[in-house]
């Protein structure tokens, strides 16, 4: 495969590389061109990674940089918290770290997500470089800028805007992810076909068994233009000012699941849950016809995603997304399709319309008895 770039641009904020390549082997060299022969890096990454790519990108960083080091944390969603951010503090106070040096996020979007938060906050913002290493991190929360952890179970209601100064993506890493990992993270692929480009989600559809079946050169399609899409997102609304809610299709109920499941489901499969409930409500307005809901619902099943979800309750659900940290003046920011390939963003969801969606996606013990 050959390397492949896109160039994120913005008026008032830093612009920085997206670099597409078959392995680590240029990872050393693209970041000796930020100039960090005199800088100390701090790879964090978790306890997952660490295993498969710690040592060896630890040993190629330690050779263009002042001093390398690594901090892991124990892996999973319920240790994306401020406890794990504190003591990252405590780590890079203690190595000497300072306003000079540098941050790489070597692993999921987990990963990615703290290390931005960490690097926004430590000494008000140091450098730092995205190392995505799953399908949900590279096709998308690498991207934009936007970092966080969760609180009291909250997804992402502690954050700041950090921008990269470099994403690099190793597609083979794909190739070591389990199953329900790799599913988790295309249905943020999906959405991008969804909100943005039908002929995109077609092309997904047709390559549904190279796309299971992981093959390289199909995946690295895949996930550029699914980077590209969210480039053309996020270069018109850094900040999530407008357009950029678009992004969060699935997210609204999705993020209500997650919560109320305690986690037990991977992001990627509460989005799709929350996807197929928002594409519901747009079937019900009338902007979908009766065929294509039914058919966006039944292309996640090929890809390992749920589209019903047990072990719930409707209303809660409901109250749990007025805590949406997107809800604006106690109106929900929905995100709606008027169509394949084309988001709205409403605020005049009713609380009973997402009530009904979600009681169309819960599988309750008497549909089973049925």
């Amino acid at each position: 495969m050959d390397t492949n770039r896109l160039q994120i641009m913005y008026e008032k904020k830093p612009s920085y590389e997206i670099v597409f390549e078959p392995s680590f082997d240029r990872l050393a060299e693209e970041l000796t061109a930020l100039d960090i022969a005199d800088r100390k890096l701090c790879i964090i990454t978790d306890s997952n990674v660490e295993k498969l790519y710690g040592e060896e990108v630890l040993g190629m960083l330690s050779a263009c940089c002042r001093r390398a080091v690594l901090f892991s944390v124990p892996a999973g969603e319920e240790n994306k918290n401020l406890d794990n951010v504190k003591k990252a503090y405590e780590f890079l106070i203690k190595e000497g770290f300072h306003r000079k040096d540098m941050l790489v996020a070597l692993g999921g979007g987990v990963i990615g997500d703290m290390t931005g938060f960490i690097a926004a906050t430590y000494l008000r913002g140091v450098d730092f470089v995205q190392v995505p290493t799953t399908l949900l991190a590279q096709a998308d929360s690498s991207i934009g800028g936007k970092t966080g952890v969760d609180f009291d179970g909250y997804k992402n209601m502690v954050g700041a805007f950090k921008m990269p100064r470099l994403v690099y993506m190793n597609i083979s890493t794909l190739k070591t992810l389990e199953e329900r990992q790799f599913f988790s993270g295309f249905a943020e692929v999906m959405k991008y076909g969804l909100i943005k480009d039908e002929t995109f989600y077609v092309w997904l559809l047709d390559k549904m068994y190279e796309i299971c079946e992981k093959d390289t050169d199909v995946l690295s399609e895949m996930v550029q233009r699914s980077c590209a899409i969210k480039k053309q997102v996020v270069e018109k609304d850094p900040l999530e000012k407008g357009e950029r809610a678009l992004l969060n299709f699935g997210h609204t109920i999705g993020h209500a699941i997650e919560k109320a499941r305690n986690f037990n489901l991977y992001h990627g499969e509460c989005v799709a849950l929350g996807a197929v409930a928002a594409a519901y409500i747009s079937y019900k307005r009338g902007m979908l016809h009766m065929e294509e809901y039914y058919e966006i619902r039944d292309m996640f099943v090929p890809f390992n995603l749920p589209i019903s979800v047990e072990d719930i309750v409707p209303e809660e659900i409901t109250a749990l997304t007025r805590s949406d940290k997107k809800a604006e003046a106690g109106h929900v920011k929905f995100v709606l399709l008027k169509k394949i390939g084309k988001a709205v963003i409403d605020t005049t969801v009713t609380e009973q319309e997402i009530t009904d969606a979600v009681r169309e996606i819960y599988f309750s013990e008497e549909d089973a008895h049925e």
